[in-house]
C-alpha cells in the first residue's frame, strides 16, 4: 500500500489479527457507566486512560510496529506527535531496545514532553506548520529507521479498531459511539470495526470548536480548512482534514460534533467528580459531545482516549476556569 493511499480502511480480519498481536501489550479497557443521572442519554465510558502510557495509542503503535520490517526497526523508530503517539512509540522502542525520536509541535504540553524524555526518546520541537508537514511527507531531515504515522496508516488504524471490537462485544445494545477526531486514525479505525459488526450504530467524531475541520468538511462536502486556535485540548484539532482521511471519514462516520472549550472543561470536571477519571481535553471531548444530546438519547459509548493532562491545567479546570 503506497504512503498516503486512500485505500487505508482495515478489514475486520485485519482488526482481529491486530487484537491477537497486541494482546500482551494493550489491555482490554473497561467500559463503565458515566455517573451522571441527568444526562440526555445513557452514557458509557471506554477508559483508554488505563492503557500503558495513558492513552489508546499503545494499540495502534503496537500493531504497526509488529508489522514493520525488523531490519529497519533495529535502526530506530520515529514519529510526529503532540504527545500521546510519541509516548506510545517511545514506550515500544524502550521495550525493544531500539532508539526513538519524536517530532513535536512547539505548543506540546510539558507533561507529555517530560514523559517522552522519561521513556528515553529524543525530542525535536518544531513550529506547528513544519510538524503538520511531516504528516503529509512522512519525512524529516536526518530521520532513519521506521516512521510510525500517528493516524494515516492501515496498521495503526487496525490496532485502534480493536476498541470497536471490544465495544461490540461488551455492549451489543449500543446505539451510538462518540470518538475524538484529531487526524482520524482512532475514529476511522473504531468505525471500521463497528461498520462490520454493528452497521446500524451511529458513529460520531468529537472536535473542539476552536479547531474543527472535520465538522467544516461535512458541512462543505469536501476537505475544508479552518482557523486553528491552540488550546488545552491539545490531542485533537488541526487546521484541515487530510484528504486520504476525509475519504475514510465521510464513508465511515455519521458526522462530527464540535463542542466549545467550556463544554470540554465541564466534562473534564464531571469525569473527575463523578467517575474519578482523569482525562485530557481530547479524552473529555466525546463526553462533552454526548452531553449535548446531539449523539442521540439512547445508549452511547464515549471513548475517553487518554489521560495525559498537565497537572496545572487540570487544577485550573477543577477550580472552574478554562485554561
Amino acid at each position: 500500500m503506497a504512503p498516503g493511499s486512500s485505500d487505508l480502511t482495515p478489514s475486520i480480519d485485519d482488526i482481529r489479527a491486530a487484537q491477537r498481536r497486541i494482546a500482551g501489550v494493550a489491555i482490554r479497557s473497561p467500559l463503565v457507566p458515566f455517573n451522571v443521572q441527568d444526562a440526555p442519554a445513557t452514557i458509557y465510558l471506554k477508559l483508554e486512560t488505563l492503557q500503558p502510557v495513558g492513552s489508546f495509542k499503545a494499540r495502534g503503535a503496537g500493531n504497526a510496529l509488529a508489522l514493520a520490517d525488523e531490519r529497519l526497526v533495529r535502526q530506530g523508530i520515529w514519529t510526529a506527535s503532540a504527545g500521546n503517539m510519541a509516548q506510545a512509540v517511545a514506550w515500544h522502542a524502550r521495550r525493544r531496545g531500539v532508539p526513538c525520536t519524536v517530532i513535536v509541535p512547539e505548543h506540546a504540553p510539558a507533561i507529555k514532553i517530560d514523559a517522552i524524555a522519561r521513556l528515553g526518546a529524543a525530542v525535536v520541537k518544531v513550529p506547528v506548520a513544519q510538524w503538520l508537514e511531516v504528516f503529509r511527507t512522512r519525512h524529516f531531515e536526518g530521520m532513519t529507521g521506521v516512521f510510525l504515522h500517528p493516524f494515516s496508516d492501515a496498521g495503526v488504524m487496525a490496532g485502534n479498531g480493536t476498541i470497536g471490537l471490544e465495544i461490540a462485544e461488551d455492549l451489543p445494545e449500543v446505539d451510538a459511539v462518540v470518538i475524538p477526531y484529531g487526524g482520524g486514525g482512532l475514529a476511522c479505525g473504531i468505525a471500521a470495526a463497528l461498520r462490520a459488526l454493528r452497521p446500524r450504530v451511529k458513529i460520531y467524531a468529537a472536535e473542539v470548536d476552536t479547531a474543527a475541520p472535520l465538522a467544516a468538511s461535512f458541512a462543505a462536502g469536501r476537505p475544508a480548512a479552518v482557523d486553528y486556535v491552540p488550546s488545552f485540548v491539545d490531542g485533537i484539532g488541526t487546521p484541515s482534514v487530510f484528504p486520504e482521511m476525509w475519504e475514510l471519514a465521510r464513508r465511515l462516520l455519521d458526522g462530527s460534533i464540535a463542542v466549545p472549550l467550556a463544554g470540554i472543561a465541564a466534562a473534564t470536571r464531571l469525569l473527575v467528580e463523578r467517575n474519578h477519571v482523569v482525562a485530557e481535553g481530547a479524552g473529555a471531548a466525546p463526553v462533552a459531545a454526548g452531553l449535548t444530546g446531539r449523539a442521540g438519547s439512547g445508549t452511547i459509548v464515549c471513548v475517553v482516549s487518554g489521560g495525559n493532562i498537565d497537572t496545572s491545567t487540570l487544577t485550573t479546570i477543577l477550580q472552574g476556569a478554562i485554561p
